[in-house]
């Protein structure tokens, strides 16, 4: 688990490393599906402070590298072979996305399907869905079941503060 404090220092040092900490800043964001974002438009580098919360040391450093790795290389590369390079030059070695868990306790919608399996959902799913574990094609008999959940306000606080 990450301290947010030491998360924001290393980011800071990044940033003044290899970007212009006159243009760029760092912040933290209320996401909870992806670690990290790099903000061209806003020239903002910023980690989820609910998976920062969840990640160990080494991993918060891991996506804070990939979003300068993008920074660097510019808005129109992607994970593309220039932002490889850029990203195994400062340092990065994961991979193109964070495999990490989402922040699932804080989904108000949980889906399950006939056989057991589980989805978390931030928004309300508009369409039928079919488990993918099940089938390959969407087949009716692996129909998702959804059901809202009210997310305690003192687990999502300490969500945010752990």
């Amino acid at each position: 688990m990450a301290d947010l404090n030491r998360v924001r220092t290393w980011a800071d040092a990044l940033i003044a490393l290899y970007l212009d900490p006159a243009v760029w800043t760092f912040g933290f964001d209320n996401a909870k599906a992806r670690a990290g974002l790099c903000d061209y438009s806003r020239h903002r580098i910023s980690v989820s402070r609910y998976l920062a919360a969840k990640y160990d040391d080494d991993e918060i450093h891991q996506i804070l590298l990939h979003e300068v790795a993008h920074a660097i290389a510019g808005p129109r590369t992607g994970h593309g072979a220039k932002w490889k390079r850029i990203g195994a030059e400062i340092g990065y070695v994961g991979a193109r996305l964070h495999d990490g868990d989402p922040v699932d306790e804080l989904a108000p919608w949980v889906g399950v399907c006939p056989s057991g399996h589980r989805f978390y959902r931030y928004r309300k799913p508009t369409r039928a869905l079919a488990c993918a574990r099940c089938s390959r094609r969407f087949d009716p008999a692996h129909l998702i079941d959804w059901t809202h959940r009210t997310v305690d306000p003192a687990v999502r606080r300490a969500a945010r503060a752990s």
